[in-house]
């Protein structure tokens, strides 16, 4: 195993220490990527290991557009669309864009930048998962972020893997404020996901009985 690929190992297998003593050996490992193309920075913010996106980060990696849009850089996001405005539409070793890590990871900044410098709301992962910076919005609870894709034309009814739309997800997660906002912009509350559940079923299911009801009525 080469260094770069000790590197992954070793996020992977979340050795803080081991990362550090390779990092500390060699300071250029910290802009490891695997045979994808997914940085090792990327794969510590999936994990949410704050500790090792700092070693990685005090070795002095050069952050690319979607470790930049994790991380809510929005300068240095806006940076670097203004002087290459085709990465607002880059993708990912593993198929998202710039605005769906701004949406996962709820940098609300860095969303709004990408889209006034034209990122697609409507942009579908290219892998299984096949969401929309919407679903990833809807998922991560951020209220401001699906309000601002929503404002810059994303399909509020798209579905993503197992069918799931925006809506089941703030049905599920009791989400009041967001509902409300997607029915507003459209949404169908009696869209099925894969397995047959609307919206309703989905908040009865997790207790939120008046939303369940206000879906149901809508």
């Amino acid at each position: 195993m080469d260094g770069k690929q000790a590197v992954i190992a070793a996020i992977e297998a979340g050795d803080a220490e081991q990362l550090k003593v390779l990092l500390a050996e060699d300071r250029s490992l910290a802009g490891a990527r695997d045979t994808s193309g997914v940085s090792a920075m990327m794969h510590a913010l999936y994990r949410q290991r704050k500790d090792m996106v700092d070693a990685l980060r005090g070795a002095g990696v050069e952050l690319d557009i979607f470790e930049a849009a994790s991380q809510g850089r929005s300068d240095l996001v806006a940076e670097m669309v203004e002087a290459a405005p085709r990465l607002a539409f880059a993708r990912s070793g593993d198929g998202f864009t710039p605005l769906h890590f701004a949406a996962f990871f709820g940098q609300e900044n860095v969303a709004r930048v990408l889209l006034e410098h034209h990122a697609d709301a409507g942009a579908v992962a290219d892998n299984p998962m096949k969401v929309m910076p919407l679903h990833s919005a809807a998922a991560a609870r951020n209220l401001a972020i699906v309000r601002a894709l929503l404002e810059h034309g994303a399909p509020v009814n798209a579905k993503q893997q197992a069918g799931w739309t925006a809506l089941h997800a703030a049905a599920q997660h009791g989400d009041q404020a967001m509902v409300e906002l997607l029915l507003k912009y459209g949404a169908n509350p009696t869209a099925k996901n894969d397995d047959g559940r609307t919206a309703d079923d989905l908040a009865e299911e997790k207790g939120h009985a008046d939303l369940a009801e206000r879906l149901r009525a809508a």
